[in-house]
């Protein structure tokens, strides 16, 4: 996912992996019953996939098991047999199915490819620059094909409610911030994004509205919750503005307006299916079935199928196979 979130991911995966690559462990699945379709759409002259046999993995987040389930779904509707290992336990077992060959298409999001995997410390500003970056390295060192990004981009963000925009003039952008008084210039954030130098204190510089600096943004206007909470602190008014995750469906749910960071700081996450070049060049109908899906795949589609699942409690493939059905990629059998 995200970058820092990314890597206490890869720390909290690195039991997953060691025993995963020591055969100790199997793969996580979300298991449950995903529905097969007939393609319809754009997609119903795609090559059959009859005969082929695919392992579809993901990361155990609404989102990625949403994402893992479109796929299996498409790849069954084509005729595949579809191993489902959705849900792998953190982002470095997941990683390391990839690597190991243990599953062939995964969802994966493009800053934690190139700050993660990758090992680069400064993510690419232009989103089609971060993702050719991506692709072109990752391919090199470790044949895997990142296939076309989705529009949608999971990153930082912060909100304020609908009563704060009305407050504040309507307010849009992250930078319109340093024109409020500083006593509203208030905050709810992990304290992990807060003591981090690329994080809250490299935001604020970035704004000119510095942390600690009694005319940007004084320590006493930060106030620290866990990631739950600061969602449910923010829409209760504890703050004028949370962080949040830019595809979470609690923006929805309660109703937050994110503002634009149109300074560029946090990384982009672009979401695209990566497959191992081997499954890429055996099944080339699995690139024709995910780009018109992926285009489709906007920040304002994920708020909503996330909310789905997160707030209303649907199952992540019910999910997923009612959106392809809704945007006639599938019709019922």
């Amino acid at each position: 996912m995200r970058s820092t979130k990314a890597r206490l991911a890869l720390l909290a995966g690195l039991v997953s992996t060691a025993l995963l690559s020591s055969g100790c462990l199997g793969l996580g699945t979300a298991g449950g019953f995903v529905a097969t379709g007939k393609l319809a759409g754009p997609l119903e002259d795609v090559k059959s996939m009859d005969g082929a046999s695919v392992a579809v993995g993901s990361k155990n987040f609404s989102e990625n098991i949403i994402l893992g389930k479109m796929a299996i779904i498409l790849m069954q509707s084509d005729g595949a047999n579809v191993k489902d290992l959705t849900n792998i336990p953190g982002s470095a077992a997941a990683r390391q199915a990839m690597l190991t060959n243990q599953i062939d298409a995964q969802w994966e999001y493009t800053g934690t490819g190139w700050i993660t995997y990758l090992g680069h410390d400064k993510p690419i500003k232009d989103e089609e620059k971060q993702y050719t970056a991506v692709r072109d390295e990752d391919q090199k060192k470790n044949q895997l094909d990142w296939l076309p990004p989705a529009p949608m981009n999971n990153t930082y963000a912060f909100a304020t409610t609908q009563a704060g925009k009305k407050k504040f003039g309507n307010i849009t952008k992250f930078s319109q911030i340093a024109t409020l008084p500083v006593s509203e210039r208030t905050f709810c954030v992990e304290s992990e994004l807060l003591n981090r130098p690329d994080g809250m204190p490299g935001l604020l510089k970035t704004y000119g509205i510095p942390l600690g600096d009694p005319n940007g943004v004084p320590r006493r206007n930060l106030q620290t919750y866990q990631t739950g909470a600061v969602y449910a602190a923010t829409a209760r008014g504890e703050c004028n503005f949370g962080e949040v995750f830019t595809t979470d469906g609690r923006i929805v749910s309660l109703n937050l307006n994110v503002l634009e960071d149109d300074k560029k700081f946090f990384p982009n996450y672009n979401v695209s299916l990566v497959l191992r070049d081997e499954t890429a060049k055996k099944y080339p109908q699995i690139a024709d079935l995910i780009e018109p899906v992926a285009k489709k795949l906007t920040n304002e589609v994920l708020l909503k199928l996330n909310a789905k699942v997160d707030v209303d409690g649907e199952e992540p493939a019910d999910v997923a196979y009612d959106w392809l059905k809704q945007n006639g990629f599938v019709t019922d059998k």
